[in-house]
């Protein structure tokens, strides 16, 4: 019965019939993140993802979780080369040197955005005026690969040292991290996320 209501709902189009696909974008995708341990997971994955597509990586997040220390930056910042050697040899990552390096690089830029605003929430949210971007897209055609502000942030965050975080993987943060709602108008969701300004 349960089966049959989640196959009326209405999602966005991107999201395929895999369970932890639509997991992931009833319950997070969207909703606004001001905790800084799951800014960083976003920041880690979004990073791995780059090229691939996400579901990949959704299904390599538990384990993700386990070897990158429960995403904590203080832990990540200190991985020894040893350390990601051994990373570069787990099939349950994905295995990219230049990605598993700049997730080490990004911890420790990380950080230092930490020390000099605070929190990285305030940080990252200072793009938006801290308050949620609600789009009215209609369908999945509409939706940009990136903005202006994604541009903006793309360049501030490399100035800063991080890798991985062209405008394309920046606009995917904005939208995970809800920092703009792009559920579509017709999605189940989008009135759920506009509520949630904050």
């Amino acid at each position: 019965m349960a089966k049959s209501k989640s196959s009326t709902i209405k999602r966005c189009e991107w999201c395929s019939n895999d369970e932890l696909y639509q997991a992931y974008h009833d319950h997070e995708w969207g909703v606004p993140v001001h905790d800084d341990r799951l800014l960083f997971e976003f920041l880690i994955l979004e990073g791995a993802q780059a090229g691939l597509s996400w579901i990949t990586i959704l299904k390599k997040r538990e384990h993700y979780k386990k070897v990158f220390a429960d995403f904590d930056p203080v832990k990540v910042a200190r991985f020894t080369e040893t350390k990601i050697e051994k990373l570069l040899q787990d099939p349950g990552i994905v295995r990219n040197r230049l990605k598993v390096n700049a997730a080490v690089t990004n911890a420790k830029a990380f950080l230092k955005v930490q020390k000099e605003f605070g929190s990285f929430d305030k940080y990252i949210w200072s793009f938006v005026d801290q308050k949620p971007i609600q789009n009215t897209f209609k369908t999945l055609k509409e939706i940009p690969a990136k903005t202006d502000i994604s541009d903006q942030m793309s360049k501030d965050l490399k100035k800063r040292g991080f890798k991985f975080i062209g405008s394309t993987i920046c606009y995917a943060l904005m939208q995970a991290i809800g920092m703009v709602n792009d559920h579509t108008t017709d999605c189940h969701r989008y009135k759920p996320i506009k509520k949630l300004s904050h």
